[in-house]
């Protein structure tokens, strides 16, 4: 099969499409024929040698993809030929996968193939730290940085079905529109406000329930400062650095709390859970028309550079793809 493999850590040069054995499948693992891969930051961070896979994961750059079941180990409960999306540890940038059951979802109601790819990365991250980690709930304030990404765009929708009120950085003035139109209450471009300000003038003085953070260190104690009383940070990205200090203090004077989580080393046991539970509460969202995924572009798979280089530069707006077999899926709508 064709797949994306990186020579050596480093730039995008280092990346190139070529022929390798197909994945061989386990006990509890279904083979996928891949229509579309999801671009995320962490295949760039692995490109460059900085977040390796987990053990026994493949090697192959990918989190998550939409396809076509071609082996299961569960047939009747994943039958040959249904068409699914699902989260990986690795080995989406190619033809086929080899995916754990109980991390395969069908494609929800209302969703193409092709789009469908976009789903389950974002779609476990939100629900597994907005629902199962912050418990936000209707009513209260949620500050997402990164309105723009993958992860924001979704975030958007999710939290505004379930009736939270909704606040995004973003960083120029095409994303805080794009924002807003899907459904934000309200967008600040961190290159000209002061979030912080903002979202108390937002608040009338009570601050963020629940700040959904991919920035980290840089943003560690302006996040604290925004938060309301009984507050939560939830840290699911490092782009501003590791290492930062805590005002302690002013946590505890907000009764704050911060946990700090990743998806992609979990057990299978605990991802299968998410997936499960994002079928059930958050997939008849999408039926229903409150949530779409937001693709930017979808790509050939010999153009993964250019998508790593839009991804890098934020130039996208919601999700990049990559497409394996262009020729095969010309005519699949998106």
């Amino acid at each position: 099969m064709l797949a994306v493999v990186v020579d050596e850590p480093g730039n995008v040069d280092q990346m190139r499409v070529a022929e390798v054995s197909p994945p061989a499948v386990g006990a509890g693992e279904a083979l996928v024929n891949v229509a579309a891969a999801g671009v995320n930051r962490a295949d760039l961070l692995q490109r460059q040698g900085f977040y390796p896979p987990p053990p026994g994961a493949s090697d192959i750059l990918g989190l998550e993809c939409s396809g076509v079941v071609a082996q299961s180990d569960l047939a009747g409960e994943i039958p040959v030929g249904q068409q699914v999306c699902a989260l990986l540890s690795g080995g989406g940038y190619a033809q086929q996968v080899a995916v754990p059951v109980g991390q395969v979802m069908p494609v929800p109601e209302g969703v193409g193939l092709i789009d469908a790819g976009a789903l389950p990365e974002v779609a476990c991250t939100v629900y597994s730290n907005l629902a199962m980690v912050a418990g936000l709930r209707a009513g209260e304030w949620l500050l997402i940085h990164g309105g723009g990404s993958g992860i924001g765009t979704f975030a958007i929708q999710w939290a505004k079905a379930i009736g939270a009120k909704v606040a995004v950085t973003a960083g120029s003035p095409g994303k805080v529109a794009a924002c807003l139109s899907l459904g934000a209450d309200a967008a600040i471009d961190y290159r000209e406000e002061d979030f912080v300000a903002r979202m108390h003038e937002l608040t009338k003085g009570r601050g963020a329930d629940v700040i959904l953070d991919v920035v980290g260190a840089k943003y560690l104690d302006r996040n604290i400062e925004t938060l309301g009383q009984g507050g939560r940070l939830v840290i699911i990205g490092l782009l501003g650095g590791v290492r930062g200090e805590i005002n302690l203090g002013a946590l505890v004077s907000r009764r704050g709390s911060i946990a700090a989580t990743s998806l992609r080393a979990r057990p299978e046991s605990e991802k299968a859970d998410i997936c499960q539970r994002v079928v059930t509460e958050v997939w008849p969202l999408i039926a229903e028309g409150k949530i779409r995924p937001v693709v930017h572009r979808a790509l050939p798979l010999s153009e993964v550079a250019s998508a790593h280089e839009e991804i890098a530069a934020s130039r996208h707006f919601g999700k990049l793809l990559l497409l394996p077999d262009p020729a095969e899926r010309a005519g699949v709508p998106l």
